[in-house]
């Protein structure tokens, strides 16, 4: 008897740990099916001790707890796994089947006292809901195939197939260690597998999340250029055009000084037009960045040096776009930070990828890369094109920026 029980406790200590661990699960996710599982294991855990306690007393107190134990274990597991899959199951009705229990319970010991008789039922009800909960975790593994949902619906297929030997040989006093044994063998199944589901369904929460992410930021990015776009346009067409009738009249009045400033306010606009929305990029992208090399060698004190092929076919207006917008991000941030006097831009087409690198023969990084808003803005434009982008020091002691963007959006 005293194997027995050191068996029925070592048990019943790994089932505590699992009452542990899905309990911390559920301070650290509030997911009411964790809350569930650490329910089901602590009530387990307890209908371990009712029956030791049992085995050692022969009171039919400690049998009927067993017994009644046994079902709201059952329940339970059952219950979370039906949360897990499907979403919050009717109360009302696992309430009404644990009142069920409980009186069954109270019936087969206190009633009927019959010991095979209460052993067959607890062994049926424990069976039958353990293999119902395998067969939800099929099911799931039918819509979400996954090694947890597998590891999950075989254990628990087998373990409840396994129930079915306490009437028929435990109860005969023979094979107790034996089936305490496996039964810790699948307790330990089921909770790796279910630990593997719960974060696998995490980890594609995540990436769900990261997709939702990606696809906001490109349908930011685009409306951020549709509404430079409008701006562009209203500022050329409609204030562009005002101001220089303003400026023909002053002309024509003589007033050259109102005239000239006015001239000045066009030419700024002018710029500001440009930067919002070039319309070289109307004409390609090739001409585009040839313009924007010029203009920034023009302005600063920097040269920039060109390595373009001839032609980029086959490139979405969309793309152009946000690589232009890089290679000018790239360009102010050589201006703001570098303090170079070269800045050498390749662009190449390899494959079914755009290549795109950036590199100064500046004073370089100083200690760790800290990111500054160009280059996040830099990383998200890369990022939501499905490319990569890679920044650190270049071949000299410069700077460089390198992206990869597929010519195509995936499907």
């Amino acid at each position: 008897m005293s194997v027995e029980l050191a068996a029925l406790a070592f048990q019943g200590l790994l089932t505590l740990l699992l009452l542990l661990v899905y309990y911390g699960l559920w301070r650290q996710r509030r997911r009411p099916y964790d809350l569930a599982w650490a329910a089901a294991w602590g009530i387990y855990a307890l209908r371990l001790g009712f029956i030791s306690a049992f085995i050692v007393t022969r009171r039919d107190v400690w049998l009927f707890l067993h017994q009644t134990a046994t079902g709201l274990s059952a329940l339970l597991l059952l219950y979370a796994a039906l949360y897990f899959s499907q979403g919050p199951p009717g109360r009302r009705r696992y309430f009404a089947l644990a009142v069920g229990v409980v009186a069954w319970a109270y019936v087969a010991v206190f009633v009927i006292r019959d010991l095979m008789i209460a052993g067959l039922s607890s062994a049926i009800l424990l069976s039958g809901v353990t293999l119902w909960t395998g067969l939800v975790f099929w099911r799931y593994r039918r819509r979400v195939p996954s090694a947890g949902a597998t590891i999950l619906a075989w254990s628990f297929t087998l373990w409840g197939l396994h129930h079915l030997d306490y009437p028929l040989v435990r109860a005969l006093g023979t094979g107790v260690l034996l089936g305490v044994y496996i039964d810790i063998v699948f307790i330990v199944a089921t909770a790796i597998g279910a630990l593997y589901l719960v974060l696998g369904r995490e980890q594609r929460m995540l990436e769900s999340r990261n997709e939702q992410l990606e696809q906001l930021t490109r349908l930011l990015l685009t409306a951020q250029e549709e509404e430079r776009r409008k701006i562009a346009r209203e500022l050329h067409d409609e204030a562009g055009q005002i101001l220089t009738a303003v400026k023909i009249d002053l002309d024509l009045a003589g007033r050259k000084e109102s005239a000239d400033l006015v001239g000045r306010a066009i030419a700024q606009m002018r710029d500001l037009s440009n930067l919002l929305r070039p319309q070289v990029l109307d004409l390609g992208l090739l001409p585009a960045i040839r313009s924007l090399a010029e203009d920034f060698s023009a302005r600063g004190r920097v040269r920039a040096v060109l390595s373009l092929p001839e032609s980029l076919p086959g490139i979405p207006p969309g793309r152009q776009v946000a690589i232009y917008r890089i290679v000018q991000e790239a360009l102010t941030n050589v201006l703001r930070h570098a303090d170079a006097s070269r800045v050498h831009i390749e662009l190449a087409a390899r494959n079914d990828h755009i290549s795109l690198a950036v590199e100064d023969d500046g004073r370089g990084p100083e200690g760790e890369l800290r990111p500054h808003l160009g280059l996040l803005g830099m990383r998200e434009r890369v990022i939501a094109l499905g490319g990569t982008l890679a920044v650190g020091p270049g071949g000299g002691r410069g700077f460089r920026i390198e992206a990869s963007i597929p010519r195509e959006a995936d499907a």
